[in-house]
């Protein structure tokens, strides 16, 4: 099975990103806004425990983390996505690094390197994502919060993500 671990923002930004994802966003339906941290991965049902606690570990040796949206931007010309792009701060980069340090489910993934940001568009024609990333660049977009906890999500057989644990900042499990 497939698991991925992620941010959800406040539903204010939810509501928001899904006004143009909608439109935009094929995976609309599949899984709400969010930050990816870690990219899809396997996990074997006999080592789901500890993966959890080192999850649990990572969370309690996290402060809360601010997350602060300032622009639309896009990754194209490598692909037509277009999102609200997250300040890469350093408490964000730090706990990016914890998920993908050292062995087994910890190492890194990743194809990339790490862009936090939430999708909003993706998959358009190159003259769709021309005009759609011109109008959003226009739009004003400053939007600041506090992250206080992260989430192992688990794909099902029809492509939907969903949570399987959340795991607070500071907290034990």
């Amino acid at each position: 099975m497939k698991y991925g671990i992620a941010i959800f923002p406040s539903k204010k930004l939810q509501d928001f990103a899904n006004s143009y994802r909608k439109r935009y966003d094929g995976h609309y339906a599949l899984i709400p806004p969010h930050v990816t941290l870690k990219n899809a991965f396997e996990i074997d049902e006999k080592d789901m425990t500890t993966v959890t606690d080192e999850l649990c570990y990572i969370a309690k040796e996290t402060a809360p983390i601010p997350l602060n949206i300032y622009k639309v931007s896009s990754f194209a010309p490598v692909n037509n996505v277009i999102y609200l792009k997250v300040d890469p701060n350093a408490e964000l980069l730090s706990l990016h690094e914890k998920l993908h340090s050292g062995t087994g489910y910890f190492k890194d993934n990743s194809e990339f390197s790490f862009v936090p940001h939430i999708t909003i568009g993706q998959r358009l024609s190159d003259d769709e994502h021309s005009d759609v990333l011109g109008s959003l660049k226009m739009t004003n977009i400053e939007h600041e919060e506090m992250i206080d906890r992260f989430h192992l999500l688990y794909q099902l057989e029809d492509g939907m993500w969903t949570v399987y644990e959340t795991f607070r900042f500071g907290k034990d499990c």
